[in-house]
């Protein structure tokens, strides 16, 4: 490879690289929303911090704490899973085309 080819590489990579951290940062400011049964809301940030939690009163009965805490662990996993999925639609688009196993 030529000098020039591999300055002009490396200038790619360091763009690439700003890119992604910018990107990820950006998932960090992102908000994702899981539900269960419209009566509980879990938010997390695109880095998978929950963030909110939100119940309805008509989800709350004394007599059925399991069926709360079910909820809860529904809507949590509804949210994760989204945030997976925006994380790896949005950091994928760096990898698109390379051949670089165990990046995402």
């Amino acid at each position: 490879m030529r000098g020039g080819n591999m300055q002009g590489m490396m200038k790619q990579m360091q763009k690439m690289q700003k890119q992604m951290a910018k990107a990820q940062e950006e998932l960090g400011e992102k908000r994702i929303e899981g539900t269960a049964g419209g009566v509980v809301t879990v938010i997390v940030t695109g880095h998978k911090e929950v963030v909110e939690v939100n119940i309805k009163p008509e989800a709350v009965d004394p007599e059925d704490v399991e069926m709360l805490q079910d909820l809860i662990l529904a809507a949590t996993n509804d949210a994760l899973k989204k945030a997976d999925d925006l994380a790896n639609n949005t950091m994928g688009q760096f990898t698109k085309g390379m051949n670089l196993p165990g990046l995402f």
